[in-house]
């Protein structure tokens, strides 16, 4: 299993669920992260909790975790990694990928144990961002 470096984001995340036809609000779309996906079934966007747009079904309370990328796109197995341990201490997750990169949620209660289960896997945790604990 390759090891890799990671991440926390600073901040409470949310993954939100729009009808497909929305237009992404720009309120939700803030530094320092956000993510749009639209689909034939619905418009998704990950913004902040204090961002969710009124009236929107959300889940809230998530912590980003952030892979030291880029990664050449030939390279196989990056989520695999980082998935199995977090699979094997019962975390769920929220994955996302960018051109660079790979976002990972976990649940903000569960981010100590994802990061002990990460780190006990063979990854480099480089840190919180400000005003996380840990």
């Amino acid at each position: 299993m390759r090891s890799l470096r990671f991440s926390v984001l600073p901040g409470s995340w949310a993954v939100v669920r729009l009808p497909p036809d929305s237009d992404a609000p720009a309120a939700a779309l803030v530094p320092p992260f956000h993510s749009v996906t639209r689909t034939p079934d619905e418009l998704s966007l990950v913004c902040p909790d204090h961002a969710v747009p009124e009236g929107a079904r959300a889940e809230a309370g998530w912590a980003v975790l952030v892979l030291a990328g880029p990664f050449p796109f030939e390279l196989t197995g990056i989520l695999a990694s980082i998935l199995a341990p977090l699979a094997a201490a019962g975390v769920g997750i929220f994955a996302m990928s960018t051109f660079d990169t790979d976002y990972v949620l976990v649940k903000r209660e569960r981010l100590d144990e994802a990061v002990a289960a990460l780190v006990a896997a063979g990854h480099e945790h480089v840190g919180y961002g400000p005003g996380e604990e840990g």
